[in-house]
């Protein structure tokens, strides 16, 4: 089977955008490819995060993968941290990336133009997520359209490297959902739900108690024109629609017909509902195994363990193809 690579960094709680976005479509994915899935725990570090939130988020994360279903015995799941062929195959790619390239990256020219003081390291996040990917000689990544770029600038060097050094590394392709990839926040339906929102409202957070979730449902933004349709016009009816037909794992026409005749309360109290229903099992299954945090490092262990036998086998090669001396 082909290998599927996918990671998500732990610098916030994890939101319903990354469950449904990300998460939610890895779990089908295990049983078609050979995958991989990490906490991203070096690229949080391109962010100022304190030391003691970064390491509770790591654990919460990887706890949270678990408990949304991703099974050990299907796929590789670990810390990337925990496995240092990331960071040393991060520097050979830097030294095959040219800097116009690397300046172009939308994420870091945001921050830039924000007069945000950016760190070299988040300069450099494409080469290190490029690494991510070609360390496992990853078929498909599944990213959502923000990131589409990445994996972009991830392929031209793997071909760049392959041209100059020989066939090396495996060429990823971008996977991205047709449905339901892009959750919109609930205060502002015209940008994507993050979970570093500075408004909580916004974003329904996978750890959000069932009370927490139906508060913030039942404020959320809808439209004016009194009618339940998936549309342009309509951002914030169509995000909730968005929502409730992916809890529900139905198509949006289907969640469109079965508000017909209903008003905005019932679509937001019943979507609030259908979140409830898948994460508050996760939520109890994240506590529970929070509380054993020795079961944690030692499936961290497992994972990274199983990761370091790949990866230092592409390691290895890339190393003898540049001509790097191995003793």
């Amino acid at each position: 089977m082909d290998t599927l690579y996918s990671a998500t960094k732990p610098t916030n709680k994890l939101t319903l955008g990354n469950y449904i976005g990300a998460i939610k479509s890895w779990l089908d994915m295990q049983n078609n490819y050979d995958c991989i899935f990490a906490v991203a725990d070096l690229h949080s570090l391109t962010v100022n995060i304190d030391r003691n939130e970064l390491k509770e988020n790591t654990y919460k994360q990887f706890a949270t993968f678990l408990a949304c279903g991703l099974d050990p015995d299907k796929s590789i799941i670990y810390c990337q941290s925990h496995v240092r062929e990331h960071a040393e195959l991060a520097w050979i790619m830097n030294c095959n990336t040219y800097f116009g390239e690397a300046s172009r990256m939308t994420q870091f020219k945001d921050k830039k133009q924000k007069n945000v003081n950016v760190s070299v390291g988040l300069f450099a996040y494409p080469m290190l997520m490029s690494a991510d990917i070609l360390l496992f000689n990853t078929s498909v990544v599944p990213v959502g359209i923000d990131q589409k770029q990445h994996v972009e600038i991830c392929r031209d060097i793997a071909e760049r490297f392959n041209s100059k050094y020989g066939e090396t590394f495996t060429i990823p392709a971008p996977f991205i959902p047709s449905t339901g990839y892009k959750i919109m926040g609930l205060q502002d339906p015209t940008k994507k739900m993050s979970k570093s929102d500075d408004n909580e409202n916004d974003v329904i957070y996978i750890e959000d108690d069932d009370n927490t979730i139906r508060r913030k449902f039942k404020r959320a933004v809808t439209d004016s024109l009194n009618r339940i349709k998936y549309c342009d016009e309509q951002k914030g009816v169509s995000n909730l629609l968005t929502i409730y037909a992916s809890m529900k794992n139905i198509p949006i026409d289907e969640a469109e017909r079965f508000f017909e005749g209903k008003g905005y309360g019932e679509l937001k109290s019943l979507t609030a509902q259908s979140v409830i229903d898948v994460l508050s099992p996760i939520r109890n299954k994240i506590n529970e195994l929070m509380a054993n945090k020795p079961y944690l490092e030692e499936m961290m262990r497992c994972g990274a363990e199983r990761a370091s036998r790949i990866a230092s086998k592409t390691l290895s090669k890339v190393y003898r193809r540049v001509g790097l001396v191995q003793v």
